[in-house]
C-alpha cells in the first residue's frame, strides 16, 4: 500500500460510522475484557451490557440455550457467569460487528467468517497456554480481532472485494494475496487503520495489521506469531473462509514457529498431530456456538477452506 492509498483508506474509514465508530458498548467492553481474567469485574461488564437491550437479550438467550444446560438464567450477571469470559468476548464482538455490516454488504459468508475468527481466537489461546505465554487472554482477543479488516473492505469496496473473493476461489489462493492483486492492499491494512482509530493497544493493532507479513515488523512479536500460526492451522483444518485454498505448510520449519520457539522453548514439546486432532474435535463446538449466536440452523463445517 502506498502513501496515497493509505490516506484515502484512512479518510474512508473515518467516515464509516457503522464500523469506524463501532457501537460505544463494544469499545467499552473491549477495554474491560482485554484485561487479565482475574482483573475483570463481571458486575461492571454486566452494567455496560444492560445499557444495550438487544445485546442483553442475546446474552440471556444464549445462556438459556441447550449449549449451556437446562438451568434457567434470568439476569444478565447470571448469564455472564454461565457463559464465561471467552464466550462472552466472542458473543459481544460478533453481535456488535455483525450488526454494523449491512446485509447486502457481506461478501464473505458471515458464518464462515465468524467461525474462523472464533477458531483462531481459541487456537491462539490454547497454544499460548501450552507454551507459557504470560497473557493468553490478550492472545484470545488478538485472534478474535485479526480479520476485522475484511469487514471494512466488504463495506467500502463491496464490488472490488467480491472480485477478490472470485480471484481467490479461482486461483485457490489466500484471500490476502487476492486483495493485494485486485485492490492494491489487504484486510491487514484496513484492519490496522480501524484498530488505530479505536485506540486499542499497539500489540493488538500489530496482530490485525501484520498477521500475514511478519517481515513488516522490526522483530517477529510473539503475539503476532501466535495469531499467524493459529490462522494457518484453522485454514488447513476446515475453519477457513468457505472456499478451498491450496496451502502447503510445514509448521516446524515456519519462520513464525521458529521465532516463537526461540523465546518459548516449550513450543518444541507441542505435538502438532495431537493438537490438530483436538482442533478438529473442536470444530463442531465452534460451529454450534456461532450458529447459535446468529440463530441459524446448526450444521457441520464440512466445506474445505
Amino acid at each position: 500500500m502506498n502513501e496515497q492509498q493509505r490516506l484515502q483508506l484512512e479518510e474512508k474509514i473515518a467516515g464509516l460510522e457503522s464500523v469506524a465508530g463501532a457501537p460505544v458498548i463494544l469499545q467499552q467492553l473491549l477495554q474491560m475484557l482485554s484485561q487479565k481474567e482475574d482483573d475483570i469485574r463481571l458486575e461492571k461488564v454486566g452494567e455496560a451490557i444492560s445499557r444495550d437491550a438487544a445485546i442483553a437479550a442475546q446474552c440471556l438467550r444464549m445462556a438459556n440455550s441447550p449449549l449451556f444446560g437446562t438451568r434457567p438464567v434470568e439476569t444478565v450477571n447470571g448469564a455472564l457467569m454461565l457463559l464465561g469470559i471467552n464466550k462472552l468476548r466472542s458473543l459481544l464482538f460478533g453481535l456488535c460487528m455483525h450488526r454494523s455490516v449491512p446485509a447486502d454488504k457481506w461478501v464473505l459468508d458471515p458464518i464462515s467468517f465468524w467461525r474462523h475468527s472464533l477458531g483462531c481466537a481459541l487456537v491462539s489461546q490454547k497454544i499460548a497456554c501450552l507454551i507459557g505465554y504470560p497473557d493468553p487472554e490478550k492472545v484470545y482477543l488478538a485472534g478474535l480481532l485479526h480479520d476485522i479488516g475484511f469487514l471494512v473492505n466488504s463495506i467500502l469496496y463491496t464490488a472490488k472485494f467480491r472480485e477478490c473473493l472470485d480471484y481467490a476461489i479461482e486461483k485457490k489462493c489466500p484471500l490476502h494475496v487476492a486483495e493485494n492483486s485486485v485492490l492494491g492492499f489487504s484486510h491487514e491494512d484496513s484492519g490496522r487503520l480501524l484498530c488505530k482509530r479505536w485506540a486499542i493497544s499497539e500489540d493488538l493493532v500489530e496482530a490485525a495489521g501484520c498477521h500475514h507479513r511478519l517481515e513488516a515488523l522490526p522483530s517477529a512479536e510473539a503475539l503476532v506469531c501466535l495469531v499467524h500460526l493459529s490462522d494457518l492451522l484453522c485454514r488447513v483444518r476446515n475453519l477457513g473462509y468457505g472456499y478451498e485454498e491450496i496451502l502447503a505448510v510445514s509448521f516446524a520449519r515456519h519462520p513464525a514457529w521458529q521465532s516463537l520457539a526461540t523465546h518459548y522453548p516449550a513450543l518444541s514439546e507441542v505435538d502438532l498431530v495431537t493438537f490438530t486432532l483436538d482442533l478438529e474435535a473442536s470444530t463442531q463446538e465452534i460451529a454450534a456456538f456461532v450458529d447459535s449466536v446468529f440463530a441459524v440452523p446448526q450444521r457441520p463445517a464440512t466445506r474445505k477452506n
